[in-house]
């Protein structure tokens, strides 16, 4: 079965073939971070825009560079949710139309589910169960992973996600959009041992997250060392260094607790914080002292892309599901709710 990908639910726009014998034939992503950095976040009406313009010339492409014509597509999968509600409603309408024009079935994906599944387009995938950490701008979650559709929540964000806190920590120092990424590119030049910021939410039992006051933690340290003519280069540095070991700690020790608390050896992290790459080295230590084993998407497939949606909904679709032919999003959404198979 060759299904067509169509992701978009925030601010890129993703394309990709998945055939279930074959594997990924093609791919294809547009970031819209130059239209929203002037701004310095995403403004969800030119999003949607954006998305209209890029989605069917992204389709065109993708297919050219898999060697297949539409018309030899099975079936359409597209991000249903959660996310922006235009942004969604783009992929949605695209995707249903070419699906009802070429007389196939379509499916709306749970983009979570998505990205938790990401890791499975890897030559070595991952076997259920497992215990999944997904980090991303939105949300960051513990979830046990029976198999698709399988899911039992074990921890998640009681207020900003990890990657969110990363975006605003970036925003603090002065840093381009999306503020994450440049955090963790400075944190390579700072100093471990100036500062010290806390670990939230480890001091008490449970796998919930809190990174609210370790943001606000970090603006007053800002504010404590800024001088008139500004914040130190170095002293920024630091600053990006001790945030990035409170995050990346605390979710090594929430992950650790996971393991123990499920009795399992797999984990998995997905979403685009887990392009992190201390977060990485310091989970396969943790594993490591636990004789567990991590796994993870390359790089290109942590961030919002159309390859996990195609392969999810692969994954729905050959399992007889599909959907009517209503355009129907979810901006909420919860991963509990979906249906086994």
């Amino acid at each position: 079965m060759k299904v067509l990908g169509i992701e978009t639910s925030c601010d890129e726009t993703g394309i990709a073939v998945y055939d279930s014998d074959a594997g990924l034939l093609a791919d294809g992503l547009y970031s819209q971070v130059d239209i929203h950095a002037k701004y310095g976040g995403v403004i969800p009406e030119l999003a949607s825009r954006d998305h209209i313009r890029k989605t069917l010339p992204l389709v065109k492409q993708v297919l050219a560079q898999a060697g297949i014509d539409q018309s030899e597509l099975d079936a359409i999968a597209y991000t249903s949710g959660p996310g922006l509600v235009g942004a969604l409603l783009v992929g949605a309408s695209i995707g249903r139309a070419l699906a009802m024009g070429l007389g196939i079935p379509a499916i709306g994906v749970h983009h979570m589910e998505g990205h938790l599944l990401a890791p499975m387009l890897e030559p070595d995938p991952p076997s259920f169960p497992f215990v999944a950490l997904l980090v991303s701008g939105g949300h960051t979650q513990l979830v046990r992973v029976d198999g698709i559709g399988k899911y039992e929540m074990l921890g998640e964000s009681l207020d900003d996600a990890a990657g969110e806190a990363f975006d605003k920590v970036g925003k603090m120092l002065g840093l381009p959009y999306p503020g994450g990424p440049h955090v963790a590119k400075l944190a390579l030049q700072g100093e471990s041992g100036r500062f010290e910021f806390p670990r939230p939410m480890t001091n008490r039992p449970g796998l919930d997250f809190s990174f609210s006051g370790l943001k606000t933690f970090v603006r007053n340290t800002i504010a404590n060392h800024t001088a008139d003519n500004g914040l130190e280069e170095q002293t920024a540095a630091d600053i990006a260094k001790a945030f990035e070991e409170a995050v990346v700690g605390t979710m090594a020790i929430k992950c650790r607790r996971a393991m123990e608390h499920t009795g399992l050896e797999t984990l998995i992290i997905a979403g685009g914080v887990s392009a992190n790459v201390q977060l990485r080295e310091v989970l396969e230590s943790t594993m490591a002292k636990i004789n567990g084993r991590l796994y993870y998407a390359q790089f290109k497939f942590c961030t919002d892309n159309g390859a996990m949606i195609a392969y999810t909904g692969c994954q729905r679709l050959l399992a007889g599901e599909s959907v009517d032919l209503g355009i129907h999003v979810q901006p909420r959404w919860s991963l509990e709710t979906l249906s086994a198979i």
